[in-house]
């Protein structure tokens, strides 16, 4: 009769530390991202708001009013791009985010877009 030894499966310590150091890395990147996607979600919303005013003036007044609620501080009312479609008031936005990760390194985000 043979003897088989029993080999050991699993992750070694050194392959541990590094899965840990990776997800540790991630949470921290997502933890820094979230709040610039949540500000994006709330400009889009006040564009859309503003989309409901007749002139150029005033869709800058409604989105400034919903940027004082919303603490939303990437675009002013002067960055939007206000514009007709058809009998439809159009607003466009764009703006670039950047994290600092380490270093030399940032994480750019380019976040654009409009009412519907």
């Amino acid at each position: 009769m043979k003897r088989f030894k029993a080999r050991q499966s699993g992750i070694s310590f050194i392959g541990l530390l590094i899965v840990v150091g990776v997800l540790a890395f991630l949470g921290v990147l997502g933890a820094q991202v979230f709040p610039t996607f949540v500000e994006y979600q709330a400009i889009t919303k006040a564009a859309q708001k503003a989309a409901a005013g007749n002139t150029v003036v005033e869709v800058r007044q409604i989105f400034d009013k919903a940027a004082n609620v919303d603490d939303i501080k990437s675009v002013t009312s002067k960055d939007l791009d206000v514009s007709k479609q058809g009998d439809q008031v159009v607003v466009k936005f764009a703006y670039d985010k950047e994290i600092h990760l380490f270093g030399p390194a940032f994480l750019l985000i380019k976040y654009a877009g409009q009412s519907k």
